[in-house]
């Protein structure tokens, strides 16, 4: 079952036009991340599930629909995935944040685990993982590891931008898991970055280079 939902939309083109152009600073590269998250976690949520509820407007009672109580955790990548939260829990304000650390050893380009914290009551949670690039697909496919050694059933992964070799390493590990993103770009280059892409995540975020 492999699932990719690409988010065509005139904001969200825009708004990643924006993030890519080597001139905007760290402060505006931070806003447009939150405010793409936010549209973004509008395409995530849109099969969560509605029930019946009764309720009275000015006019008469009647009977509409309202959100299911749903348990969702939002799960960063650390660190370039903190960049995204706060999107997501403008939208969904009572989810329960986990983190994952990780880092790219530069020689092997496998994913290193040095920091892990989830909430006790993972396992009975609709984990949504946010990353803003999906390069070599490797931390992806650790961190939906991770979640499902914990009992994690339901998984959706989140990203900004994907390559398809990142898409192609989840697909192969994880076909179960749909991947939400902005775009598809062309591939990676030599050094594993995404083609055209935005540069380091992490560092235009948080100024770091």
């Amino acid at each position: 079952m492999h699932q990719v939902h690409q988010m065509d939309h005139p904001l969200i083109t825009h708004k990643l036009t924006m993030l890519r152009d080597k001139n905007t600073s760290s402060k505006h590269f931070r806003e447009i991340v939150r405010e793409l998250s936010t549209l973004m976690a509008y395409e995530v949520t849109k099969n969560f599930p509605l029930k019946a509820v009764e309720i009275e407007t000015p006019i008469c009672k009647t009977t509409q629909r309202v959100l299911a109580e749903k348990d969702v955790v939002i799960v960063p990548i650390l660190r370039a995935g903190l960049g995204m939260v706060e999107g997501f829990t403008h939208i969904i304000p009572n989810a329960k944040i986990g983190h994952i650390g990780l880092y790219r050893d530069p020689d092997t380009l496998e994913a290193v685990e040095y920091y892990k914290k989830l909430p006790s009551d993972i396992s009975d949670r609709e984990a949504i993982i946010t990353d803003p690039m999906l390069a070599t697909g490797v931390s992806a496919v650790h961190t939906i590891d991770i979640l499902k050694r914990d009992g994690c059933k339901n998984i959706k992964l989140a990203v900004i931008l994907a390559a398809p070799e990142g898409i192609a390493a989840v697909h192969e590990k994880h076909p179960d898991v749909p991947i939400y993103c902005a775009c598809i770009d062309e591939g990676l280059n030599d050094h594993a970055y995404i083609v055209p892409g935005l540069g380091d995540a992490g560092d235009r975020l948080f100024g770091t280079k």
